[in-house]
């Protein structure tokens, strides 16, 4: 059964922590046939990060600008309902002058009020014509006015409702390029990590630590995180399938590759390896005796022996090893060796850690 939960991002904390940090040169690595950390310049995986940071950045101005954009959609609508008020005004007017014509012809006797003046037969009849006349005069004269300020207001304001459907889409146009533009090139880059980690794997030798600037947290030790911030749950512990010889040993989080991944509580770095079904992996001590395993990674942010924190990035999620795309592998062990696995989310869940 697969479950489903997404923990939302925090920009503030994403645009501070998902910067560029030069992979700095580690001292020789533990493990025989591993290479030292190459400068960020020549690796993928700080693209990733760095792509990260811009994907980050486009994110927010992207729901700024749809939220921009739903407030001019709102205005625009109602402007629509303005100018189909103003059309009904108009036709209004339109009757107006035609109830104008229509009681001048009946009280004319079809006659034109003018025509009726020049018939009158007395002064107090051309007084009532005289009258009558610029009654009606001053009447059209209105309506007329009134008709035309009422169309020239119509005009004007449906240009302007062109103007806000047009700059609206334009925007829209606008975000969803920018938006495009960074996924295509954050895909190109998780292309060439996995690829490079594919070829790490397949050499069993891990390329070095690619340090990553850490994210500010509040975490103290003896506090505990899920591994990544935002995923979906997907096999989980104890399930059974075709890829595994007997149970699945773990909970998987489906993540894009180089989704920075955290350790989840303090703890040393007692193995770090690639090579095998689990593909690059790091395996964490915690105090208490238990341990973590966090595999099919794609790259590496620490080195066997280093201490590290609740949150700290550790890597970056791939799909190195027996793997069917791109997720982390998460384990919580008795010891750091395969076989000792226990329910991961009833671990973290005794932890304070709701998956």
């Amino acid at each position: 059964m697969r479950s489903y939960r997404r923990h939302r991002l925090v920009v503030p904390v994403l645009l501070c922590a998902l910067a560029v940090l030069a992979a700095r040169p580690t001292a020789a690595p533990e493990e025989p046939g591993s290479e030292t950390g190459t400068g960020t310049e020549a690796g993928p995986s700080a693209e990733v990060v760095r792509l990260y940071e811009e994907a980050a950045v486009a994110t927010q101005q992207y729901e700024a600008g749809r939220e921009e954009a739903e407030r001019q959609r709102a205005e625009a609508l109602r402007a629509e309902e303005l100018l189909d008020a103003q059309r009904r005004h108009i036709a209004a007017l339109h009757e107006d002058l035609g109830r104008i014509a229509r009681a001048q012809y009946r009280t004319s006797g079809g006659l034109p009020v003018a025509a009726h003046m020049i018939l009158a037969d007395s002064p107090d009849g051309l007084m009532r014509g005289q009258h009558a006349f610029s009654q009606a005069h001053l009447a059209v004269n209105n309506a007329i006015s009134k008709n035309r300020r009422a169309e020239a207001r119509l005009t004007a304001d449906e240009a302007r409702a062109a103007d806000r459907w047009q700059a609206l889409e334009k925007r829209n146009l606008q975000l969803a390029g920018l938006k495009a533009g960074i996924e295509q090139k954050l895909e190109t880059a998780r292309s060439r990590l996995q690829g490079e980690a594919d070829a790490a794997v397949a050499a069993g030798a891990c390329r070095g630590a690619v340090r990553l600037d850490q994210p500010e947290t509040g975490f103290t030790d003896g506090e505990w995180v899920a591994p990544v911030e935002t995923y979906e749950l997907s096999a989980s512990y104890g399930s059974g399938g075709a890829r595994w010889s007997s149970r699945h040993t773990g909970q998987d989080f489906a993540v894009p590759i180089g989704t920075p991944v955290r350790a989840v509580g303090a703890g040393r770095v007692v193995k770090v390896s690639c090579g095998g079904a689990f593909g690059m992996e790091i395996v964490l001590k915690h105090a208490g005796g238990y341990y973590t395993q966090y595999a099919h990674l794609a790259s590496l942010a620490v080195d066997q022996g280093e201490h590290v924190s609740p949150g700290q990035w550790i890597g970056q999620s791939g799909t190195t090893g027996n793997s069917t795309g791109p997720h982390l592998h998460f384990e919580a062990r008795v010891t750091p060796e395969t076989g000792s696995a226990v329910n991961p989310v009833y671990w973290l869940a005794e932890r304070g850690v709701s998956l």
